[in-house]
């Protein structure tokens, strides 16, 4: 979560806008004669750019504020974006990568002022076809910037050299000491993702083969060492004392914003940060101004009047007493640039085209897989991997250049296994009917740490063929279930994840019934176990396998084509509940 470093501003001398158990009193002597009734306008703001929100809000509200002769209230509320991207996400029914169910503190308001659209895009892209904002224009910026101790800043060059992200790639991973870097957890924090998806690209554009991916998987890893999902744990790791052991066992790097650095040193620390702008220019912060949707024709005329106040050039000034520029980098008065910084009309500091907030330009895909990649390359799970091994599995995909069923699975966990550290402890099943005499299913190797069954696994899944049998289905849930159980472990995400192309084909095996009936019985909320069924091809059943995730809880996955089924493994590791925040 993001916490703001800087206390609240001061409150305006013409803020008379009292809110008491979520009622408005006074409102009347506020408003003027010249309107009556009230519209109740509730808008939530990212922390850092709440108080100027409010102070504006306020002073139109203290103005007068109407529209169609109606009187105006507005509620600010200073809120997460990480929270409230759960709650519109749990409105919505879209699923966020690392962001886990809603805290139920945060609530859906009229109007939302996220740090970043890419909450947006994210919320859209993960399932809430219906989610569609209104308005969504920026009414502030900050550059996302790589913040340094001024000491280690100056030994790579700054403030003069002008570094880039494949600098910064070779700094947190080559070398007998490489940078000690961290981040935000990016799952749930818009500048630590900004920052992973400018030195994911800075891999990529060394190439596509195995080195890129170890060089990628490499950074991610050394940034994980270092997360945290709140950030001020994050920034009480740097150097608290000019002391050459303190500066050197400190966090020397991570990816915050331009106003995270500004509000740091304005605590006046022992040791200042430095905020490098690497190139090519990260995605800034934009604070979208987004119209929820559902709200009231009535609000969303008075949400249309608040923008444009937020628009003027006297908000400007109040952005900048909160260390954030305007939209299009321009920044008001009392803003002091930190050393470095590019000019308003200098990189990092473009607007985007008029109406699209920073983000829109971006490929929805390329956030989810920073995102999946991230997930599964960082966290710790203990996992059975379960692959059908029916009959049909040995049909051809066309799009796979002859390749089977079996061999486009087999290739997607294989890929998998490669970013899984040796924190994981992965086992391996194979099922169709009667696969192991009457029994449906056979384990090639147990669920054991990677660290001793890596090469066991690898070794496996080169054995796996497809064999003439059914889909022995609903035997094999319930014993791969039972399996993960018997040996659950704390502090790991414990799960199941199935890969089948049918549907239950297994006359002498459980019905539906009967093994939902089971798995209610056995299932101990103390000790969740994830099912995760990955479907593939059109011959799948869905609702038949929905029926099994919502009892265990878990997804059901569907990869139409069998091709994409690599993505969608990923997806599906990542987007199981991560640990409470």
């Amino acid at each position: 979560m993001r916490s703001s470093l800087r206390g609240a501003v001061a409150a305006a001398a013409a803020t008379v806008l009292v809110v008491v158990a979520g009622s408005f009193f006074g409102y009347q002597q506020l408003a003027g004669p010249s309107c009556s009734g009230q519209i109740q306008l509730s808008v939530t703001a990212a922390p850092e750019i709440a108080p100027a929100v409010k102070a504006a809000a306020d002073q139109w509200v203290a103005d007068g504020a109407a529209v169609g002769g109606t009187c105006i209230a507005v509620n600010v509320a200073s809120s997460e974006s990480v929270d409230v991207a759960a709650a519109v996400a749990s409105k919505h029914g879209a699923t966020l990568a690392g962001v886990g169910q809603a805290s139920g503190t945060a609530v859906t308001p009229d109007v939302w002022v996220p740090d970043s659209s890419t909450w947006l895009l994210r919320l859209k892209s993960g399932g809430a076809t219906a989610f569609a904002p209104g308005n969504g224009a920026s009414i502030a910026r900050s550059p996302v910037v790589v913040a340094m101790p001024e000491p280690v800043a100056s030994r790579v060059g700054w403030p003069d050299k002008k570094l880039t992200w494949t600098d910064m790639l070779k700094a947190v991973t080559t070398g007998k000491s490489p940078l000690r870097a961290g981040i935000v957890e990016p799952t749930q924090d818009a500048a630590g993702l900004s920052g992973l998806l400018s030195l994911t690209a800075a891999a990529g554009a060394t190439g596509s083969g195995p080195a890129a991916k170890e060089a990628m998987i490499g950074a991610l890893r050394a940034l994980a060492t270092n997360r945290s999902s709140i950030r001020q744990d994050l920034l009480a790791q740097f150097p608290r004392s000019s002391d050459p052991t303190a500066i050197a066992s400190g966090l020397g790097a991570a990816a915050l914003s331009e106003e995270d650095v500004m509000a740091y040193n304005q605590t006046k620390p022992p040791i200042q940060l430095a905020a490098l702008y690497l190139e090519p220019s990260p995605m800034p912060l934009d604070y979208p101004f987004a119209v929820l949707p559902g709200i009231e024709p009535a609000k969303a005329s008075a949400a249309k009047v608040l923008f444009e106040v937020l628009t003027t050039s006297g908000f400007r000034d109040r952005l900048a007493a909160q260390s954030l520029r305007s939209p299009d980098g321009n920044w008001g008065n009392g803003f002091k640039a930190p050393q470095g910084a590019p000019s308003p009309a200098g990189g990092g500091a473009t607007a985007p085209p008029t109406g699209q907030g920073a983000a829109g330009g971006l490929d929805p895909a390329n956030i989810a897989t920073a995102t999946t990649t991230w997930s599964v390359a960082t966290q710790s799970g203990r996992m059975l991997c379960v692959i059908d091994v029916s009959g049909s599995m040995k049909e051809k995909v066309a799009t796979a250049h002859g390749a089977t069923r079996e061999q486009v699975t087999v290739e997607a966990a294989g890929q998998g296994l490669n970013l899984f550290d040796n924190s994981w402890s992965i086992g391996l099943w194979t099922f169709s009917t009667n696969l192991n005499g009457s029994q449906d299913w056979s384990e090639l190797v147990g669920i054991q740490p990677l660290s001793s069954n890596r090469e066991a696994l690898r070794v496996g899944l080169a054995r796996i063929q497809p064999s003439r049998g059914n889909t022995g289905l609903f035997d094999t849930v319930l014993a791969a279930y039972k399996e993960v159980q018997k040996e659950w472990e704390p502090g790991k995400v414990n799960s199941v994840v199935l890969f089948t192309d049918g549907t239950n084909d297994d006359d002498h095996g459980l019905s539906q019934a009967a093994l939902l009936s089971e798995l209610k019985k056995i299932k101990d909320p103390e000790q969740p176990v994830q099912v995760i069924i990955i479907g593939i091809g059109d011959q799948v059943n869905k609702a038949e396998l929905k029926s099994i995730t919502d009892v265990t809880g878990g997804a059901p996955f569907v990869a139409a084509d069998p091709t994409k089924i690599g993505g969608i493994f990923l997806q599906a590791i990542a987007l199981r509940p991560p640990a409470p925040r």
